[in-house]
């Protein structure tokens, strides 16, 4: 978070900052002798009904609203018979109804005004939560996924005692080491996940070598960019889940990191049985976790800011998506 950011969100600066813009407001409005000492009087004098409000009465805005506006109208009405007391007592100003009803509104607008602010910056807070909230449920929902289709891969092995499993290993301790932990920042450099991806499928192809002809390709400015950690990885490995087998010919795996300026292309592309079924499968069955929760983090994460776009035809499930970073 950077030094702005801390201002931003400091609550104090927000308040002070508030303050500030009704202080020149009411500057440029006020006439009196001495604006500026006049404007601060009234300053001083709204700050305690307008905390008083926010802290004490707003909260019964969502549970009781009759009960909101009775303290509403009778904190104001108490702060300007209060404040026609030190004007008239005090200042010895000739007491008018005019400058009563003319407090009393200035009250009235004030309160309204800090209320919908207070209301609106919750409101803010709580939906940021929520989307915290939601986006660590979908990332512990996201690699158990992944943690139980490769120790599938990890079994298949071990009862055939395929001398491959070492590496298979290795391979996989690589993995969990970087889901467990580099992902939980928000953003990681893109280089990492990259290498995750490498490893992953370093790992496929040790147990289809015989089988699959398996590409991964990397183009363009890739170096200084970051993106959501366990992204990528969800399309790669249901191209390989979902992959068609054939006497034939070899199945086809192939992955394509595109880098530009501002956007990342991820292409993934995979051969299938022709069934023409594997999206539909993927959204509603076990096996469209992963999928589901991938467009969920879109969602969250690149709002406005992506395109994907799957494609099942001719053989080959295809998907395109498009970062705008």
């Amino acid at each position: 978070m950077s030094k702005l950011d801390t201002w931003i969100d400091n609550k104090v600066v927000q308040n002070l900052f508030i303050w500030f813009c009704l202080f020149l407001i009411l500057m440029g409005t006020i006439q009196s002798d001495n604006s500026f000492l006049t404007t601060g009087g009234i300053i001083l004098l709204l700050a305690p009904t307008v905390y008083i409000n926010n802290l004490f009465i707003l909260p019964f805005f969502n549970k009781n609203r009759w009960r909101f506006l009775l303290f509403f109208i009778l904190n104001a009405i108490v702060f300007t018979c209060i404040t026609i007391f030190i004007l008239v007592s005090v200042l010895e100003l000739e007491f008018r109804w005019t400058m009563l009803l003319n407090f009393f509104g200035i009250l009235i607008l004030a309160l309204t005004f800090g209320s919908a602010i207070k209301i609106s910056r919750d409101s803010f807070i709580r939906r940021q939560e929520e989307k915290t909230a939601e986006l660590k449920l979908l990332k512990a929902q996201l690699n158990p996924h992944f943690l139980f289709n490769t120790l599938n891969n990890l079994y298949g092995l071990s009862v055939v005692k395929s001398d491959k499993l070492p590496n298979l290993m290795l391979k996989l301790s690589d993995l969990l080491r970087y889901s467990l932990y580099d992902t939980k920042e928000t953003y990681v450099a893109l280089e990492k996940e990259l290498q995750y991806l490498e490893n992953y499928m370093s790992l496929e192809k040790i147990r289809l070598e015989e089988t699959t002809e398996i590409q991964f390709i990397k183009n363009g400015d890739l170096g200084s960019k970051k993106i959501a950690p366990m992204l990528f990885i969800v399309f790669v490995e249901n191209a390989f889940k979902h992959l068609g087998t054939s006497k034939e010919e070899k199945s086809r795996v192939s992955v394509v990191i595109e880098g530009a300026a501002s956007q990342l292309i991820l292409k993934c592309e995979n051969t299938t049985d022709g069934a023409g079924t594997v999206e539909n499968n993927l959204e509603a069955g076990k096996s469209g976790i992963g999928l589901k929760n991938a467009k969920k983090r879109l969602a969250l994460l690149y709002p406005e800011k992506h395109q994907l776009t799957i494609v099942d035809k001719d053989n080959t499930y295809s998907v395109t998506l498009i970062l705008d970073l």
